[in-house]
């Protein structure tokens, strides 16, 4: 349950009904809803709104540090201010970005730093941003070609609570895919399947046809081989993303 005290401190004895609205109702239980809606998705929400309201003052500074308690990366914030200048207007998105600069400013030193601290525990380099499916990914990833003749082997690396879409090797013989997990902790799920854990280490052989995802646990940076099984006719077709609410209950 999130627990809110803030309308008490400031309107407590000035208005104690709305300060009681405030802690009890809007965050004591709307916000605690998360089997009908996630805090991050909740956060991204009122975001939204209070930027399209042209509110920039306290309140969008608390909820952007919020925004990033609950799992929003500075590389999505930078994202959804982006899209949300052209539909509330360009002003307040500057307003916004200006804001989120400094909520995310030493997120992003940190990540940094973590990031090179991880990927000195890896026998394989982690590589470039994946910007090339970044749209079929929920958080940043990275691919570093290992093998680009005879098999492709591409060393997959998810940053903490980034995982891919559903999606599918499809083939008419053959085919599939093979992960081995080299780094961190993460997770790989088929449809319909409880999700099993991968630490390094683990193999999974998926075969062809089959939807599954795969990705970081919330707390670890992950990393998987992803080796390509040859197959006849075979494609990729990305599906839908991850539940947010099936996600957050993997231990």
């Amino acid at each position: 349950m999130v627990k809110q005290t803030a309308g008490r401190e400031a309107l407590g004895s000035f208005a104690p009904k709305f300060a009681e609205l405030n802690d009890d109702v809007l965050f004591g239980e709307v916000w605690s809803r998360e089997d009908k809606l996630s805090l991050r998705d909740r956060s991204l929400v009122t975001v939204t709104g209070l930027i399209a309201s042209g509110i920039t003052d306290s309140s969008l500074q608390y909820h952007l540090t919020t925004a990033k308690k609950n799992g929003i990366t500075k590389t999505e914030i930078a994202e959804i201010l982006t899209h949300l200048a052209f539909y509330a207007g360009w002003p307040k998105a500057w307003a916004a970005f200006r804001m989120a600069k400094d909520v995310w400013t030493e997120d992003g030193e940190t990540a940094c730093d973590l990031k090179s601290a991880y990927e000195k525990t890896l026998m394989f380099p982690i590589g470039q941003p994946n910007d090339g499916f970044a749209q079929y990914f929920v958080g940043q990833s990275y691919l570093a070609p290992l093998s680009t003749e005879q098999v492709g082997i591409y060393n997959v690396t998810f940053e903490p609570g980034c995982r891919n879409n559903w999606h599918i090797h499809s083939a008419k013989s053959g085919g599939g895919q093979i992960l081995v997990c080299v780094g961190g902790r993460g997770y790989y799920q088929e449809w319909g399947k409880p999700a099993q854990e991968m630490l390094p280490g683990d193999v999974v052989n998926i075969p062809a046809n089959v939807k599954h995802w795969h990705g970081a646990a919330p707390d670890s940076w992950f990393s998987h081989l992803a080796i390509e099984v040859t197959g006849a006719e075979s494609s990729n077709k990305w599906l839908e993303a991850v539940s947010a609410v099936d996600y957050a209950a993997l231990k």
